[in-house]
């Protein structure tokens, strides 16, 4: 089954992608001016599938690329879309509630935005391959900070067929994600995927992780029904191929939306500080404890945290990896603040130089 011929469903089905009377009240701008309410299922080059009333349609972005890429429309927005129209166009988008936001790998210090208005991100990792804790927390991180609820979903699960090694992964992982379930899952067995179905079909999950980590297999599991396609991981490192290439959101048969995305390489942290600290509740629970209020957990007496760490209470891995991802989202906030007075400063330069003419030419006008 194709991508596109899942979206062929009937008309004013826009409830089984998460339209309800509060996003209908905070459209009716957009329909007093005759445009109709859509959730983009797609992006790609500056078009997107937007799902209306009438089925999928095509639609151009231009009216909303601003210079910001926080602010152009992604996969999960709601939309307003031209009624009429060859090419149609997006006008505008409502609102969102949640953002996935990580940073980007370039040099300006920018965020990238992966999904909107999600309530659940589920963050799968493969038991083909070692655990990587810290990438675990990374993610956490950025979920939290998206104001999305995050699942842990560890896929593949057949192939530990142990079940006491099976609960000490669980567990491992369990102690990097407080608050948060962990959930076993085999697509092959079938193991989980019923449990899991029952979570997202209340409102919109994201599925999150690197390639191999069986994301698209997971889809299918849940679609009931081979929508994604699949490719095998290589044996020699358990890494996959990226099998999406795109983000594409989809109504799942048992209720909610699904959107899948690739493989993400890199997981930069973008302004994340409040997800950080909601991964690793328990160290800002002992920092509370701290004889002095601004301790910084290296050295000072009467420090809670080192004393947690000291008596066992707390794994040093998790202190380590707290100070990791604070000096790197505190390293992107200040980069990413520099690059905005740069830019500010730019403007003033620019509209100086503006005016500096303009004086020039009217002094010359009278002479």
């Amino acid at each position: 089954m194709t991508l596109s011929s899942s979206l062929s469903v009937p008309p004013h089905a826009l409830a089984a992608y998460g339209w309800d009377e509060a996003w209908a009240a905070e459209f009716a701008p957009y329909a007093a001016e005759g445009l109709l309410p859509g959730r983009v299922v797609r992006v790609d080059r500056g078009q997107c599938d937007v799902m209306t009333e009438d089925g999928v349609i095509r639609a151009d972005t231009a009216f909303v690329t601003p210079h910001d890429p926080l602010r152009v429309i992604c996969t999960g927005d709601w939309a307003a879309v031209e009624a009429t129209g060859n090419p149609r166009y997006v006008k505008s988008y409502l609102p969102r509630r949640t953002a996935f936001v990580r940073s980007t790998s370039s040099q300006r210090s920018e965020g990238q935005i992966l999904a909107a208005n999600v309530d659940h991100a589920i963050i799968a990792v493969s038991l083909a391959v070692e655990l990587d804790l810290g990438r675990i927390e990374r993610f956490l991180a950025l979920a939290w900070e998206s104001g999305a609820q995050p699942l842990v979903v560890l896929t593949k699960a057949d192939l530990v067929p142990d079940p006491d090694a099976l609960a000490h992964l669980v567990r491992d992982v369990e102690t990097a994600a407080p608050g948060v379930q962990v959930l076993t899952v085999s697509s092959h067995t079938g193991e989980g995927t019923d449990v899991l179905a029952a979570i997202v079909s209340g409102g919109t999950s994201v599925l999150l992780g690197t390639s191999g980590a069986g994301k698209s297999t997971l889809a299918n599991a849940l679609l009931g029904e081979d929508v994604m396609d699949v490719q095998a991981t290589r044996e020699v490192d358990g890494k996959g191929r990226h099998t999406t290439t795109t983000r594409n959101l989809l109504a799942l048969p048992g209720g909610g939306v699904l959107i899948d995305t690739p493989g993400l390489r890199g997981v930069g942290l973008f302004d994340a500080e409040a997800g950080v600290g909601q991964v690793f509740s328990e160290i800002e629970d002992f920092a509370a404890e701290c004889r002095f209020h601004d301790c910084a957990h290296e050295a000072e007496p009467g420090c809670a945290v080192l004393a947690a760490v000291a008596d066992g209470t707390l794994p040093e891995r998790r202190l380590e990896s707290y100070r990791k991802l604070l000096r790197e989202n505190q390293r992107i906030v200040a980069k990413t603040d520099a690059r905005l007075r740069a830019e500010i400063r730019r403007d003033w330069r620019v509209r100086a130089a503006e005016g500096r003419a303009n004086y020039a030419a009217k002094r010359g006008g009278r002479a």
